[in-house]
């Protein structure tokens, strides 16, 4: 992994995987302005890269995040509104604007706090090591949470789970974080290896059948309905392309598929 210093967010491909790294290690990678901006423009870049298929998140140094550096980015707080992004990036916590359409497995290592836990709630699949902990500790900042943990957490966790941690600023361990939902996986080695193996299966699979089933799950969970009436149409695109013939074919001769994405 490139460990530049100057760097705020760091990037590097494998593949059809791109590997976004926080980098403000001495500041236990807590968000000041450059690091936001740069990692809008890393999800703006995964948006709309063809070739990459898979966004893998995770943290140099001993911890994930911090949260919000409140002394660098508090005045524009105080001024009101949303913090605004650079042109060409994409929000990474989906509330200001789009949320990426590509999946995003995260790997958590160390401390996760306020925007760390919302950037894992915004994310598909969240792996962290044992000994992590978390903490939305707004209200103890007289702020309240403004990264998605309002309106995610209850709707991932459970209401009553939500208001236990969202309200008292408590910090919580990885265990508690899976049992409730927000971290897929806890395991006693790095992180990254496990979830860069994930996202390698991710970026095996047909992107766009990849592309719709992630899109058709965050429909649902808005409004379930809808997206059910929306099923047909979906899968009507999907078997025009020339990728179901391809996942076809490998089924029958039990070879692996090769997708291009078309």
């Amino acid at each position: 992994m490139n460990e530049n210093q100057d760097l705020r967010v760091t990037l590097e491909i494998r593949g059809h995987v791109l590997f976004i790294g926080l980098n403000r290690v001495d500041k236990r990678n807590a968000a000041d302005r450059a690091m936001l901006d740069q990692l809008s423009l890393a999800y703006g870049e995964l948006e709309r890269n063809p070739e990459l298929r898979v966004g893998v998140v995770h943290a140099h140094g001993e911890h994930f995040s911090a949260g919000l550096d409140l002394v660098d980015v508090g005045p524009e707080l105080a001024r009101g509104g949303a913090i605004s992004l650079p042109e060409g990036g994409l929000d990474p916590w989906g509330i200001t604007s789009t949320q990426v359409s590509k999946p995003v497995v995260m790997a958590i290592q160390g401390i996760c706090y306020t925007l760390g836990v919302e950037l894992a709630l915004a994310s598909d699949v969240v792996i962290a090591r044992e000994g992590a902990s978390f903490a939305q500790l707004e209200v103890s900042r007289g702020i309240l949470p403004f990264g998605g943990a309002t309106t995610r957490m209850p709707r991932v966790t459970g209401w009553s789970n939500a208001m236990r941690w969202l309200l008292t600023a408590d910090t919580f361990s990885a265990a508690e974080a899976h049992r409730i939902g927000i971290v897929t996986e806890v395991v006693d080695v790095d992180p990254l290896e496990r979830a860069t193996e994930i996202a390698l299966r991710i970026a095996q699979q047909a992107p766009l059948a990849v592309a719709e089933t992630l899109a058709s799950a965050r429909a649902g969970q808005i409004d379930p309905g809808a997206e059910a009436a929306q099923l047909g149409t979906r899968l009507g695109r999907l078997m025009a392309t020339r990728d179901v013939q391809r996942g076809m074919e490998a089924f029958m001769t039990k070879a692996p598929a090769s997708f291009e994405g078309d």
